[in-house]
């Protein structure tokens, strides 16, 4: 297993072309946020938003349509109710599905909405509740590019392996037998890729607080949105979550989310420049 380093980072990060428009840069859409957890799939967005991606989408509940635009104007918006939502899904380079999703029947059948409409050359970031969900009921998932974000009690339902067996190896085991990359998050997440495994050496427990998951799979699809999917950008994107809250706890006690999604574009600045 490799460790993570800012040398990656600055291998995947690069600077952007004098002629680019928006759609250079990814297009991305977060699903989630029912009415009561709304702010996970805001915070998601607008990591992805300050991240880089080039558009950026959320499909949430019509209650956090003002919260929304009120928290980040960049972001477009369709009610997950909405006869539309498959033929944006289908448009998209990057899905994320999960932060604040919900685990009700509504949640469930948006989930499956969503999966009917995934494309095998789109990459969908499976997250939250989502797994939960999938775990639950035994969903079978869409051929793409997936990659899944378990928390460790997330990864025990997702897995079967109990958080007291969990390590390098037997998480390395049970990643075998899921399609796609596996990022299972603790204070040392360990990411099991499809050609490499990476353990990531940085953090702080001012990282622990809800949002902190939502954001980082709004770097990740920013990341793979810019830089193509592979095991090398889904790296990056987790080093750069990580370094970025490390500066903010140098001052603060607590790394909120929102203070880490600020401080994204000035440290991916720093990681352009060659």
């Amino acid at each position: 297993m490799q460790t993570l380093s800012e040398a990656l980072v600055r291998q995947v990060v690069q600077p952007r072309p004098k002629h680019s428009y928006k759609g250079n840069f990814g297009r991305v859409t977060i699903i989630g946020g029912n009415a009561q957890f709304g702010g996970a799939a805001i915070m998601a967005a607008s990591a992805a938003v300050y991240a880089g991606a080039g558009l950026v989408s959320v499909v949430t509940d019509a209650v956090n349509r003002s919260a929304l635009h009120a928290r980040l104007p960049e972001a477009m918006i369709l009610e997950n109710t909405s006869p539309k939502l498959e033929s944006l899904v289908t448009s998209q380079d990057v899905l994320v599905i999960g932060p604040g999703l919900g685990d009700d029947e509504a949640a469930l059948q948006l989930l499956k909405r969503v999966f009917t409409a995934v494309q095998p050359e789109q990459t969908l970031i499976i997250d939250g509740s989502a797994i939960t969900l999938i775990a639950r009921v035994h969903l079978a998932v869409p051929t793409a590019h997936l990659i899944w974000t378990p928390h460790q009690m997330e990864w025990q339902r997702l897995s079967g392996v109990r958080i007291a067996d969990q390590s390098p190896q037997t998480n390395a085991q049970a990643a075998a037998n899921i399609p796609g990359v596996v990022i299972v998050k603790s204070e040392a997440t360990e990411i099991f890729g499809e050609q490499e495994q990476y353990l990531n050496p940085v953090g702080t427990p001012a990282m622990a607080t809800g949002g902190s998951g939502d954001t980082l799979t709004g770097i990740i699809a920013a990341f793979v949105g810019q830089f193509e999917y592979s095991d090398r950008t889904i790296g990056a994107a987790v080093y750069t979550h990580s370094a970025v809250a490390d500066v903010v706890a140098q001052t603060h006690y607590v790394a909120l989310p929102t203070q880490v999604i600020d401080r994204l574009p000035q440290y991916m600045a720093v990681m352009a420049q060659k």
